[in-house]
């Protein structure tokens, strides 16, 4: 689970409102936010740059209520919940309470509050392989693992082929498939997500590129057909995967499952399905549906 980063008590003065005497004397209003939040980068490498400044996520929602007068404080707190996950990329879902505790009720009351809710919604994709053991069985129930993940759903997996081995010492053929899904998760809470599944399977890490009996790769973590794909390049995680675009058992279940795919390769987006047009897929076969 994610941690709770709490901001509470945040206040502003603001002339939002529909009567007159609202947008001309002003009055207070009062923002809670809860946010969740991947906080592991910043416990691994204790960096403030990799958590969210909360002095920045109260300086955004002091401007938002000094800001343009809006009618409604609907829109206010879809304003301020929107810049929130905008603005913090390691935030997964946030609930944002805006109080006005000096509105124009007419009678006695203690508050008013309304609360907006965001969760992040980000499409990823992971090569799923094994070529140890039962490795068709093993694919097919690692991709049911990843659909019990809490923070991904939406799991469409491509059709599992059998493929032949590249680099690494002599060894069986694999069986490979490629799985679509969403994912509230940062990029590195997710890759937790994945190595945890990979240990459950017996995964071990002797040999680079050895036999394995499941393997977990996330490939790309954003659409870049949509201009959102994250880059990341650190000690823990590379995103888009370095060496997915030159493997034709990443990019053949892939294309299968998303004919219209397309990821980063140095820096241009290319389409999965032109990549393939350069590479041998003879030892790419279709074995079945998982």
């Amino acid at each position: 689970m994610a941690e709770v980063i709490t901001l509470a008590g945040v206040k502003a003065y603001g002339y939002h409102g529909v009567l007159d005497s609202e947008r001309r004397e002003g009055q207070d209003f009062i923002v809670d936010v809860s946010m969740e939040v991947d906080t592991g980068p910043a416990a691994h490498c204790d960096d403030v740059t990799q958590t969210v400044n909360y002095a920045e996520v109260a300086a955004d929602i002091v401007a938002i209520i000094e800001g343009e007068p809006r009618n409604l404080i609907e829109t206010v707190v879809a304003q301020i919940a929107d810049t929130v996950m905008a603005n913090y990329e390691f935030v997964q879902s946030a609930k944002i309470t805006l109080h006005k505790p000096q509105a124009p009720v007419g009678v006695p009351f203690g508050d008013v509050s309304i609360r907006a809710q965001r969760r992040r919604e980000v499409p990823v994709v992971i090569a799923v392989g094994a070529n140890l053991g039962q490795p068709a069985g093993t694919v097919s129930g690692a991709i049911g693992d990843l659909d019990d993940i809490p923070g991904i759903w939406g799991v469409r997996a491509s059709p599992l082929y059998r493929t032949t081995p590249v680099g690494g010492p002599q060894q069986d053929d694999y069986v490979n498939a490629v799985v679509l899904a969403s994912t509230s998760l940062s990029p590195h809470r997710l890759l937790l997500q994945l190595q945890q599944v990979e240990n459950r399977w017996g995964r071990t890490r002797a040999v680079r590129w050895g036999p394995r009996t499941l393997d977990l790769d996330l490939v790309q973590y954003g659409d870049s057909s949509e201009g959102n794909e994250r880059l990341v390049s650190d000690d823990m995680l590379e995103l888009p995967h370095p060496r997915a675009h030159r493997r034709a058992f990443v990019l053949v279940p892939w294309a299968a499952v998303d004919d219209s795919a397309a990821v980063t390769v140095e820096g241009d987006v290319t389409q999965v399905s032109a990549l393939l047009a350069a590479l041998d897929t003879s030892g790419v076969t279709v074995v079945e549906s998982p």
